[in-house]
């Protein structure tokens, strides 16, 4: 405390010091004439401006510098926060900006490498296959020949399912709205799975609030939101159990719920489910199912939520703004 006294009495007396300089030197160049108090004022004007300027010229180098880095591919480059406040807020930005750029970009070479990673199983089936069929070693039947017709399906569910993805994230997907009562929604839903659960031994089960209104949605990107959410849930539920699809009144509007009685996430992966190829070593699917739904449930201005407990079950529950129609 008491240095902190000592200093603030130095830096007033050199203060002071200062005033009282330039008022005696403005005193005595008032004595000797215009002249000299003009020619004064002008180098002391000069030097304010030769210091504004390398305030500003500094920081702007640094913003020039790193530009040119990020126009060559380098997303690393960060400048300095320094000088006039809009000029550190412009460096505060620019930095943001980068940030950005170099997560899309390790965003880009993530999806290439998962692409590339999906699309190597089926590729090498077809080419193995086709190898065998045309050196003689397997008949041109159909028991050889479906293999590959199951692999083009499966590549092709894939690009699907990343055109879909891709358009919906960015904002281009086109929804055709319709009047879509919630009700028969999850009635449909249930009937459409029904004969694959039971194939499976389980229960599906509906349950609906009286009283929902209407939303404007499109309901055929909506029903591949419960396909993917049904699909997973029929995956990893053992038979016996149950799965239900319900809707009911939410605080913005309408919220559905897809719940199963199977063997949960676990708490590690919880937080990942909606990226992209996200699955556990044991899921056969793609990966894309929740990163789907979620998108498709966003461009439709809901949101999405998972809460699950290994061995107790998972339920995804979506909710969508509330809006009539009629109105």
């Amino acid at each position: 405390m008491r240095r902190v006294i000592v200093f603030a009495a130095i830096a007033i007396a050199l203060f002071l010091a200062a005033v009282s300089l330039l008022g005696a030197v403005t005193w005595h160049a008032a004595r000797r004439g215009p002249a000299f108090l003009g020619l004064l004022l002008l180098i002391l004007a000069a030097a304010v401006v030769s210091r504004g300027v390398r305030r500003f010229a500094g920081p702007l180098g640094d913003l020039m510098e790193a530009a040119g880095r990020v126009a060559e591919g380098d997303y690393t480059a960060r400048v300095p926060e320094r000088g006039s406040r809009e000029v550190r807020r412009l460096a505060r930005a620019f930095n943001e900006m980068t940030d950005r750029l170099r997560g899309a970009e390790g965003r880009r070479r993530a999806l290439l490498a998962d692409v590339a990673h999906e699309l190597r199983t089926p590729l090498a089936v077809i080419r193995g296959n086709l190898e065998g069929l045309i050196d003689g070693v397997y008949p041109s039947d159909a028991t050889h020949l479906q293999p590959l017709v199951d692999e083009i399906e499966v590549m092709t569910r894939l690009l699907d399912d990343l055109r879909t993805l891709s358009t919906a994230q960015a904002g281009v997907l086109k929804l055709r709205r319709e009047p879509v009562t919630p009700a028969e929604l999850v009635e449909d839903v249930v009937a459409t799975f029904r004969a694959t659960a039971d194939d499976a031994g389980l229960r599906p089960l509906r349950r609906t609030d009286d009283g929902l209104l209407e939303l404007s949605l499109d309901r055929v990107r909506v029903e591949e939101v419960f396909a993917n959410l049904i699909s997973n849930a029929l995956r990893h539920t053992p038979s016996g159990g149950s799965i239900s699809v319900s809707a009911a009144s939410a605080s913005r509007g309408v919220a559905f719920s897809v719940t199963d009685s199977g063997e949960g996430i676990p708490a590690e992966e919880l937080p990942h489910v909606f990226e992209r190829f996200a699955k556990s070593s044991a899921s056969r699917g793609s990966g894309l199912g929740l990163a789907i739904a979620k998108s498709l449930v966003e461009a439709h201005g809901g949101t999405i939520e998972v809460e699950s407990r290994p061995g107790q079950g998972t339920t995804v529950r979506f909710e969508f703004p509330d809006h009539d129609p009629r109105s």
